[in-house]
């Protein structure tokens, strides 16, 4: 498999930080961008409904309307922008810090947390160095690290709040957030990997020429015949994975596993777990 690097990355309020100085490590390298929720643990489970929820709430506060109302617009913003929080901001000017705290509210996050166990591990086993990419906000993402033992793991993060380019939110898969931020930290795109369990984000950074990992053991889908119930049992919709006819949508709730018989030509590897990276890149060659 060819080599792939990416960036390293730190918080930094709505900027990206400095680049890295070029003799921190061995220019072969590569440095990975790691997704968080449904890549490194199991969001699906209950922390998705719990955020969808919440969003649910919020959309209805501000436009006075009934929850069925509010969930309409939510998804249909985020299939329009990616991202529910961008047609907030641009249509009804919320501000998205409050939209973010208030769409990421826990009573008990640590019992809504599942993941592997052997991620730390595996992550420094990987060659090269690990920064966090996620369009979720840094709070919430810093402690997910914490619960699940990653606190250490990546050397730098970039959450939703990061991802500001000429006064306007970029979040994944925003082709100039990800561009600006390679050219700051002088990074070649064939150098990079991203991991990721949304397919439309691999689909479009590999446009870019950067290599992609496509994570799916956390991915779901509706059984054959059976409907959805509502939209509380449904993906995170900033992040959920867009899969084409099998897709998850806002509207399905969290079932079965689906079963990924095919990889898509711009996904470089398919994995179940993170834990596999390591063995399926060397079986690559």
């Amino acid at each position: 498999m060819r080599t792939t690097r990416a960036v390293r990355v730190r918080h930094a309020a709505r900027t990206f930080p400095r680049e890295v100085p070029a003799g921190s490590a061995p220019a072969r390298q590569p440095v990975w961008l790691f997704d968080l929720d449904n890549t490194l643990h199991h969001a699906s489970h209950a922390i998705f409904p719990q955020i969808n929820r919440l969003m649910t709430a919020y959309v209805a506060r501000v436009l006075g309307t009934d929850d069925a109302t509010a969930s309409q617009v939510r998804v249909d913003y985020w299939r329009r922008y990616g991202a529910t929080i961008l047609g907030m901001v641009r249509h009804h000017g919320v501000d998205p810090d409050d939209f973010l705290a208030e769409a990421h509210r826990f009573d008990d996050l640590r019992a809504m947390v599942r993941a592997e166990r052997g991620l730390a591990q595996l992550l420094r086993a990987l060659p090269g160095r690990k920064i966090l990419l996620t369009n979720a906000p840094v709070a919430y993402a810093r402690e997910v690290l914490r619960l699940i033992g990653l606190k250490r793991a990546f050397l730098r993060e970039i959450a939703v709040e990061h991802m500001w380019v000429h006064r306007r939110l970029r979040p994944k898969p925003d082709p100039l957030m990800l561009r600006r931020l390679l050219a700051r930290e002088r990074i070649a795109p064939s150098r990079a990997i991203l991991v990721e369990d949304t397919l439309s984000h691999l689909k479009r950074y590999r446009r870019l020429g950067i290599g992609t990992v496509w994570v799916t053991g956390y991915l779901r889908r509706v059984p054959p015949g059976v409907q959805p119930t509502s939209a509380a049992d449904a993906l995170h919709p900033m992040q959920a994975a867009a899969v084409g006819a099998r897709a998850n949508s806002p509207h399905q709730p969290a079932a079965t596993p689906i079963l990924f018989a095919n990889r898509p030509g711009y996904v470089s590897v398919k994995v179940k777990s993170v834990l596999q990276l390591k063995r399926r890149l060397v079986r690559r060659g």
